[in-house]
């Protein structure tokens, strides 16, 4: 009995954790999509914000609602959204990480030339599903991360509402506004990071609002073999989620592919996306939070 308990013991300690799965996570993706356009105050936002909730009360020690209002210019009509935010070892870690993605999509396809399409919702199978699909994949492999790092997944609503800049990034910006203790050490952003052909270049608010995250995730890919899909260069400089939450005091890194010709067009749907790119974010990350868990940048 000794000699069995020790060999349990040892196939414990020596077992491969389970990795990320680009089937699963694909699935989360066409599973969103299949609810149709995720605008805020239609029906299938709320689906959506459900469906969300749900899984993260599967694989998280908590997951809440935190709701908000914003008169929209356009209606002069509240809206009402919700941010998903989940906690895996939160309270007890060394380190804390927001993993985040938005899940609303956008109310207008204002990208299309036609006036007729342009008016109508995107499905955002990559500018929204995306993000979304690889943190539930992430979340499910939670049972094997060490326990010296804590994460956040920030389901953050409201990004894309527009169509002005000073109506997008809603969510983000209110979760930056109403942090609670303990607060993150930093974070990493994921937005439109599906498509076929993905790369992801270094974004330049992120380096220089978050540089030490920024670099030290960028050689982590190098590492683990995904440096054509995250070369250490500049990409475009994109206003997004991580503005606010670098101005508040989280440094945070957007990986985001924003060289994508279906952007806010009617063609960002689901066979423009490709699972194999959500595995290689998806490698990224479970490799990062499983290699480097005391990591903070100082």
């Amino acid at each position: 009995m000794v000699i069995q308990s020790l060999l349990l013991g040892y196939i414990a300690l020596t077992q491969t954790p389970e990795a990320f799965d680009q089937a699963r996570a694909w699935n989360w993706l066409t599973k969103q999509c299949d609810l149709g356009p995720r605008t805020p105050g239609s029906p299938a936002h709320i689906k959506c914000r459900d469906m969300i909730l749900e899984e993260s009360r599967k694989h998280c020690a908590r997951a809440e609602l935190q709701p908000f209002r914003h008169q929209r210019s356009k209606t002069n009509k509240d809206v009402e959204m919700w941010n998903v935010l989940a906690f895996h070892n939160w309270e007890k870690a060394k380190v804390r990480v927001v993993l985040a993605a938005h899940w609303d999509t956008r109310p207008s396809a204002d990208q299309e030339n036609d006036s007729k399409k342009a008016a109508k919702p995107i499905m955002g199978a990559n500018d929204g599903a995306s993000g979304v699909a690889v943190l539930l994949e992430l979340m499910r492999l939670n049972k094997s991360l060490p326990e010296d790092i804590g994460v956040c997944y920030a389901f953050f609503d409201g990004e894309d509402l527009g169509p002005e800049l000073s109506e997008m990034f809603l969510g983000a910006t209110y979760y930056s506004g109403h942090l609670k203790p303990p607060k993150p050490d930093y974070g990493i952003l994921l937005d439109m990071i599906g498509d076929k052909d993905l790369k992801v270049p270094v974004e330049p608010n992120s380096y220089q609002k978050a540089q030490k995250v920024t670099v030290a995730l960028y050689r982590h890919a190098k590492k683990v073999g995904l440096e054509k899909t995250f070369p250490m260069e500049y990409g475009p400089e994109i206003f997004d989620d991580h503005l606010s939450m670098n101005a508040a005091g989280i440094p945070t890194v957007d990986l985001i592919d924003f060289d994508y010709e279906h952007w806010h067009t009617l063609e960002d749907t689901v066979d423009k996306c490709s699972a194999e790119s959500l595995g290689k974010v998806g490698k990224l990350l479970d490799t990062w939070l499983r290699v480097t868990p005391v990591w903070k940048p100082k």
